[in-house]
């Protein structure tokens, strides 16, 4: 008869080695579907500029500080991909609702597109892998990659979450 794992197994260096090579992989994988897409839209845009639409549909109204904190670009960098999105006509900037000195971004028609056309390569993957995993994989893996995300999983304007 065999009896359970002791779930303390899983936070060996070898089972931590083995995650982390698991998640680098992944990435590659899911990065390799953006640099296709963006390739196919021939807009001569990079990662950076698909990330920051991929936020702006899911966070409405966001502004460069926001953008830095979520992925970690400087100020000046994600005011750079902003800019650059603005002016291929796929992102509108208007001043703030409560301020109007913070300037905010949302995607135009054609800025939606852009996004959707290379996000739809990537919930094609991520579906798979969640049929994969099952419901209760799925349960583990959102918490597992929420963990990771930390603080950048709420909003530290709005105090919102990801939903």
């Amino acid at each position: 008869m065999n009896a359970p794992a002791d779930p303390r197994l899983i936070l060996r260096e070898d089972e931590l080695d083995a995650g982390l090579e698991l998640l680098l992989l992944a990435e590659a994988a899911l990065w390799a579907a953006v640099d296709q897409g963006l390739e196919a839209e021939n807009l001569g845009l990079g990662r950076s500029h698909w990330r920051a639409a991929f936020l702006l549909r899911r966070r409405p109204g966001i502004g460069v500080q926001e953008l830095a904190h979520l992925t970690s670009l400087s100020k000046q960098a994600a005011s750079r991909i902003l800019v650059d999105l603005a002016a291929k006509g796929l992102v509108e900037k208007a001043a703030g609702d409560l301020d109007g000195r913070r300037r905010t971004a949302a995607l135009t028609d054609r800025g939606r597109a852009f996004e959707g056309a290379i996000s739809e390569r990537l919930r094609s993957q991520i579906g798979r892998a969640y049929r994969v995993g099952g419901l209760d994989g799925v349960a583990g893996a959102r918490r597992i990659l929420a963990a990771l995300a930390g603080g950048r999983t709420r909003s530290p304007n709005a105090g919102g979450g990801l939903g």
